[in-house]
């Protein structure tokens, strides 16, 4: 995967950021309540910590009100489609089981991320991940196949927040190279989250649907009626053949 010397090059090769606006993007989402997502849930003290720290070195160039929890995307699902043919940006019940079915068949175990240093795309800084290509890359084979989403390298990270405007990039990156050095969080990840916000909130909360179990390979849903309700059909959608149940818990939502 890309290296930070390198995204440090990219970025500094436009002029400007890309400015981010707070308002509902409703010609977007056209009255669907929710999107969701593929990401690794690493919400933990230290990485708050962290994020907390750069958005303080970024302090007045960062769009107000950001509060998604740290995450890992590992690869975007869409809208849930509420009619028998999906749009372009929708998926359905059995897009999801071929996503759940791809994870039983991998068989990809527990690993470790390193979270590290500043960096930035033109429209928001992140902290990079490195330390995991090969179980990025099959989790990403898993659940990045057979969808309209771009294609394009991935590069994955823990975002910081928004640009608020668009301001030189060289003058941001001097506010990255004042930060004292950092020596990588290691985090190890047991388990991915299918997860979603509401999709009229710019940099709104998350909220998690199921959890992928990577030392049991299985899928774990919040509550019965999860699957069931996120389509609106009467079956839900089974883990693998092998699970169980799944879980009493109630469905986290915002």
């Amino acid at each position: 995967m890309i290296t930070p010397a390198a995204l440090r090059q990219r970025f500094l090769a436009e002029p400007l950021t890309l400015r981010n606006e707070r308002r509902d993007f409703g010609d977007w989402h056209r009255g669907r309540p929710h999107y969701l997502l593929w990401a690794i849930d690493v919400d933990l003290p230290a990485v708050r910590s962290r994020i907390t720290a750069a958005q303080r070195a970024l302090d007045g160039l960062l769009l107000d009100g950001y509060r998604r929890q740290p995450h890992i995307t590992l690869a975007l699902c869409g809208f849930p489609a509420r009619t028998a043919r999906p749009a372009v940006d929708e998926f359905d019940r059995h897009w999801l089981q071929a996503r759940i079915d791809a994870l039983a068949a991998a068989r990809i175990t527990p690993f470790t991320v390193a979270i590290g240093a500043l960096e930035s795309f033109s429209s928001a800084p992140f902290l990079h991940v490195d330390g995991a290509d090969g179980p990025l890359c099959a989790l990403r084979a898993c659940l990045h196949a057979d969808t309209p989403h771009p294609q394009g390298e991935y590069v994955p990270h823990v975002t910081v927040g928004l640009y608020a405007d668009a301001y030189p990039t060289h003058s941001v990156a001097q506010r990255f190279d004042a930060c004292a050095p950092v020596v990588p969080l290691r985090c190890a990840i047991e388990r991915i989250s299918l997860m979603g916000y509401v999709a009229a909130e710019i940099g709104g909360a998350l909220f998690t649907l199921a959890e992928w179990d990577l030392a049991a390979h299985r899928l774990q849903w919040r509550s019965r009626l999860a699957a069931a309700e996120l389509f609106r059909c009467r079956e839900p959608v089974r883990a693998n053949r092998d699970t169980a149940p799944a879980s009493d818990l109630p469905m986290e939502m915002p």
